[in-house]
């Protein structure tokens, strides 16, 4: 008994405030017993409270959490993932053709909201290891089987790699970004209306010579950009001038500037050229004022996701914003709402709404 150190607890009702003196080991956290002694409850009850469960009121619930929180008491992980048969852990399956990983600014923000819905609903996030430089690296799946991971949220990946498709194609439950699958989750930003937005606004400044820099291949964003691209025009009876849509790279300042100088030294060239991204674009306006031209007065310019170097930009980018913070919630509460067996629709994707941001860099044409 000399080890243990008296702690002074107030236990409360309706008519009296009694203070008892109760004793626990040094260092010992308190148990679900302890909580339930010190506030004068069942175990039951504690249990309840600490699980949020409905059938207690807010006010004892509220009492005891904070009792809870007073003796240090945290919930024991591993007895509770055996109990419930689940780890409590997502898997984040991330990475993108530039390698940019948590600097890329659209995923990252979908990626910070993610984790943060995730760990609000009691979850951890594990990233899974996408280095395949190894020969005897796991899968993804068997990375997953490994680490027992409840789900897996899968985000700027080649979707078309079999070992992703493995994973998709696994009982693990799972949620692709801007990708679909068949029968399984997915959450998009609604390019298609994304684009035709900004190209439609980008005519009706007058102009009619516009070219597209565009991303990498093999990702179905860009195939859908392109085509509201095209659509739009067509719709107008505008040309589309072959080799104006140039093949680059999602964030590539390098490319992005090199084909921009291209464009701008054909005979005829465009009046305003549209970027697959923001990053991309400042690559091509780096291009533009070597050139010695100035935006918008001599090209005009527009960007794709709104993110925070396009307002700093002067004169402010013109740019498609893309909700991160929705997309990145979404995708966590569905794929918890899949892990813990609720209905939850898989045959058509979650589509999140973009805005076109209308900033100084398009110029107004004259007829």
């Amino acid at each position: 008994m000399n080890d243990r150190l008296p702690v002074a607890v107030k236990v409360r009702d309706k008519k009296t405030e009694i203070t008892l003196v109760y004793v626990r080991m040094e260092g010992q956290m308190a148990s679900i017993k302890d909580i339930a002694k010190i506030c004068g409850v069942s175990v039951a009850t504690v249990s309840k409270a600490l699980n949020d469960k409905k059938d207690i009121g807010e006010e004892t619930k509220k009492h005891i959490k904070e009792v809870a929180k007073e003796q240090g008491y945290f919930p024991q992980y591993y007895a509770r993932a055996i109990r419930m048969n689940k780890s409590f852990n997502i898997g984040v399956l991330f990475i993108d053709e530039s390698m940019s990983g948590l600097t890329h600014n659209y995923f990252a923000n979908i990626l910070n909201s993610f984790k943060v819905t995730a760990e609000s609903k009691g979850y951890d996030i594990t990233f899974i290891n996408s280095n395949k430089k190894h020969k005897k690296s796991k899968t993804y799946l068997e990375h997953c089987r490994y680490r027992g991971l409840d789900g897996v949220m899968i985000a700027c990946i080649d979707f078309y790699n079999p070992e992703v498709r493995e994973l998709v194609e696994s009982d693990i439950p799972v949620v692709t970004i801007d990708y679909e699958f068949p029968d399984c989750l997915s959450v998009i930003s609604d390019n298609a209306v994304g684009m035709r937005e900004l190209v439609e606004y980008v005519i009706s400044m007058g102009h009619k010579k516009i070219a597209y820099i565009t991303g990498d291949d093999t990702s179905i964003v860009t195939d859908i950009r392109i085509q509201g691209l095209k659509e739009t025009m067509d719709k107008h009876g505008l040309a589309l001038p072959e080799g104006w849509i140039f093949p680059s790279e999602y964030r590539n300042l390098k490319k992005a500037a090199e084909y921009t100088k291209t464009l701008l030294q054909q005979p005829i060239r465009p009046t305003c050229i549209i970027y697959s991204d923001d990053y991309s674009a400042v690559g091509g306006i780096a291009a533009i004022e070597s050139m010695g031209l100035r935006i918008p007065q001599d090209i005009s310019v527009a960007g794709y996701d709104d993110i925070f170097i396009a307002s700093q930009l002067q004169p402010r980018l013109t740019t498609v914003r893309q909700d991160t913070e929705k997309i990145g919630m979404k995708a966590a509460e569905q794929l918890i709402k899949l892990i813990e067996g609720h209905k939850v629709k898989l045959s058509a994707p979650s589509v999140v709404a973009s805005q076109l941001i209308r900033g100084a860099s398009v110029a107004k044409l004259e007829e």
